[in-house]
């Protein structure tokens, strides 16, 4: 067994957590596959974690950290603020760089009368509301989104379609989210939500 940092063995461990959970799902999975897989003893992970439920609740911590990062990143080099909307818009976790992790957080369906899981997924979708919230707060002071609704309530609308298009793509439904000319539901998202100035007039042929 080759010896990690503590750091790096816990990663390790969130790691192959997610792998197991995602394959056999977190009721059925048990200490002694995830040891088996991450090539430790079953003591070792009690070093790192107290119980199967401490790890699930830090895979929730862990996931919703990354979804800000990438966010983070994907905005780096945007200033615009419906530029900004539309890479949010274009990034649903659920279905792009953080599709597995997802799936195991979906599981918690099963676990929400556990009030450790349950304030871990609350406290997951709410970091991810204030983030959404703050860049659509800036796109209404910039007169660049209406401001009929709060960004407070537009970010919770996001994140309920987000989620219902993840699930329903989890689900495997063929075609979901667009119509036969390729539209989607992100472009009904954009054009609602995006204020657009007024077209120029062309010169006339």
């Amino acid at each position: 067994m080759k010896r990690l940092p503590a750091a790096k063995r816990r990663e390790q461990l969130l790691d192959c957590a997610l792998e197991l959970f995602a394959r056999v799902g977190y009721a059925r999975a048990t200490t002694a596959q995830l040891a088996k897989m991450a090539g430790v003893t079953e003591p070792i992970i009690y070093r790192h974690f107290d119980s199967k439920r401490d790890l699930f609740v830090a895979l929730i911590t862990r996931t919703a950290k990354r979804t800000l990062q990438h966010w983070e990143d994907r905005l780096a080099d945007a200033a615009d603020p419906p530029e900004r909307l539309r890479r949010i818009l274009a990034d649903n976790p659920m279905t792009h760089q953080g599709r597995e992790a997802y799936r195991v957080l979906m599981q918690a369906i099963t676990e929400v009368d556990d009030a450790e899981v349950q304030k871990a997924v609350a406290r997951h979708f709410f970091e991810l509301h204030k983030f959404i919230t703050k860049e659509l707060a800036a796109a209404q002071e910039e007169r660049k989104l209406a401001r009929v609704f709060s960004a407070e309530l537009i970010a919770w609308v996001l994140i309920d379609i987000g989620l219902g298009y993840g699930v329903l793509e989890a689900l495997r439904v063929p075609n979901q989210g667009e119509d036969r000319r390729g539209r989607s539901v992100r472009d009904v998202l954009d054009r609602m939500l995006v204020r657009r100035g007024p077209k120029r007039k062309g010169r006339a042929s």
